[in-house]
């Protein structure tokens, strides 16, 4: 499963060996597996400034979480063409996102520990607003560039009606720069071919003989050229109407056509552009494994930086498009912040409820099966019921009515919890 569960316990004698008791329930019974997650020793502060960063950390993390779900579907719309490949370039520090999590290891380089932790905080809320202000540039540049193409491809998708001409006709289907000659072009119905061919000649006076051509058809009906002279063009007009046949108002601009071919070809290039499917997949030398268990995470805020391990060709990605280049660098700089603020999280909320000196073990469980998650929340409940009597008490046993107090599992847990799912993801 790609979801994990980040739990904290007081870090005393007893919890340590209620953790013990949780990993060997949890691993007899296949629930979940599970590893420390370490998280350093930070300035703690006062508790007020505690109770502040704990609000805004709750709101950053809400707003960290909506800001990847975009990145990722901006990932999905530009590799429209190849979304099979979507997960593998969604990646943080050049490893997946599930490997990320469960070797995490807080970048000390980028967020000391000796900072205040308002000032960590800061960091990391000022990193991902900027990411979010370039995601909005970028992908609004993108999605007016769509749209144009869209409209055009629409105009060359309709009827002989409708559509546009400039990709049907050439120069050879009319009589040009005639003082008295004209060539119209008029939308017969396919019924009525023979009928055209029978009667266009005599529909009106002055009609060159032998002028129609067919030069295009749909499902519908085709479109014929007619030449005659430029005195009868309304009688004509009036004439095939009677008959059922349709002249489409055209004039034969060649230089407008030409900007008209030059603009689709240039909106199709630079779509195309953004995204090139040559190597959208990751070098097959990229390694997911961790000899040591742990990843170091680069500094973050460079847009063209190569991830660990890799060249700057490697990183780019030999064929591969600027947005999407953008895409996945600053996704995984905002997954990496993302799980950083749930560290901190952990960390406040842990002080806040077990209180000082800073003592706690924080832990990451990912349950093996979405069916067991019931189970494993009654293990973990039961095993640290202790550490809030009253409020275990009524997960443990729905019968137990507690005035004024209502609690769910959902809603409260004597242990710290935090949870994050990666299939929001997909």
């Amino acid at each position: 499963m790609s979801e994990f569960w980040l739990i904290s316990a007081p870090g005393d004698k007893e919890n340590l060996q209620a953790l013990e008791r949780m990993n060997m329930v949890t691993s007899k019974s296949n629930l979940s597996h599970n590893t420390k997650f370490a998280i350093p020793d930070f300035k703690v502060g006062t508790l007020d400034s505690l109770v502040g960063l704990s609000d805004e950390l709750g709101k950053l993390d809400t707003f960290a979480e909506s800001l990847i779900k975009r990145m990722a579907q901006s990932v999905v719309e530009v590799m429209e063409d190849a979304k099979g490949k979507v997960r593998e370039n969604l990646l943080a520090n050049g490893v997946d996102l599930t490997s990320f999590v469960t070797h995490f290891e807080w970048d000390m380089a980028k967020y000391p520990a000796k900072q205040p932790l308002a000032s960590v905080v800061d960091t990391l809320a000022k990193q991902l607003a900027q990411i979010e202000t370039d995601l909005k540039s970028r992908t609004a540049a993108y999605n007016a560039l769509k749209v144009t193409l869209e409209n055009l491809e629409k105009k060359s998708q309709g009827n002989l009606f409708t559509r546009t001409l400039s990709d049907i006709v050439s120069k050879e289907d009319f009589v040009l720069d005639s003082e008295y000659l004209v060539t119209l072009l008029v939308i017969v119905p396919k019924q009525d071919y023979a009928q055209w061919q029978k009667t266009y000649e005599s529909l009106s006076d002055m009609v060159v003989p032998r002028s129609t051509k067919l030069i295009a058809e749909d499902k519908d009906g085709g479109l014929f050229t007619v030449t005659l002279f430029r005195k009868v063009i309304d009688d004509f007009k009036s004439k095939a109407r009677a008959n059922k046949f349709m002249v489409r108002e055209f004039f034969y601009d060649e230089k407008e056509i030409k900007r008209e071919r030059e603009e689709m070809t240039r909106l199709l290039s630079d779509k195309k552009q953004q995204y090139q499917t040559s190597c959208v997949a990751l070098k097959k030398g990229s390694s997911s494994t961790f000899p040591d268990h742990k990843v170091k995470v680069t500094p973050l805020g460079h847009p063209d930086r190569p991830a660990v391990g890799h060249t700057d060709r490697e990183s780019e990605g030999e064929g591969e498009g600027p947005l999407l280049r953008w895409l996945k660098v600053n996704f995984s700089e905002a997954f990496i912040a993302w799980v950083h603020i749930k560290a901190l999280r952990v960390f406040v909320e842990s002080v806040l409820r077990y209180g000082l000196p800073v003592n706690f073990q924080a832990v990451l469980l990912q349950p093996h099966k979405k069916s067991s998650t019931k189970r494993l929340r009654e293990v973990l409940n039961s095993v640290f019921r202790h550490l809030d009597e009253v409020a275990a008490a009524s997960l443990l046993d729905a019968s137990v009515e507690i005035p004024g107090l209502q609690l769910s599992n959902q809603d409260y847990f004597p242990y710290v919890y935090f949870h994050i799912d990666l299939s929001l993801l997909d």
